[in-house]
């Protein structure tokens, strides 16, 4: 990656950790428990989740992390490329979703006349 994002900033979490030392734990444990390799759910699935997630949340470094850990674990570039594309329909449908809750909101508070 380059420009405002690279992939050298992850360098920061441990100035993050010496900040936050339990929170930092934590968050880690977390991390470790959801991306394990025994789970019900296969670890290339949970990549696939993971990339999905991902493009969900605008993260750039998980992209880059569970892009790599992704083909590592077997995927293929259609696997990723399908994955990224759920995750796009499924965040064009929240906004979808979200225009729905709109009129609504414009009917409550226009006393449901038309303006």
């Amino acid at each position: 990656m380059s420009g405002y994002h690279d992939h050298n900033d992850l360098s920061y979490l441990a100035q993050l950790k010496d900040a936050a030392p339990k929170e930092f734990a934590a968050w880690v444990k977390l991390d470790s428990q959801v991306g394990r390799t025994d789970g019900a759910i296969p670890h290339k699935q949970r990549e696939l989740i993971a990339v999905a997630c991902a493009h969900i949340t605008q993260c750039v470094y998980c992209l880059d992390v569970h892009i790599k850990a992704a083909i590592e674990a077997g995927a293929s570039r259609e696997e990723i490329a399908e994955s990224a594309l759920i995750a796009a329909a499924l965040r064009a449908g929240g906004a979808g979703a979200h225009a729905a809750l709109t009129m609504k909101l414009y009917e409550q508070h226009s006393g449901g006349t038309e303006k």
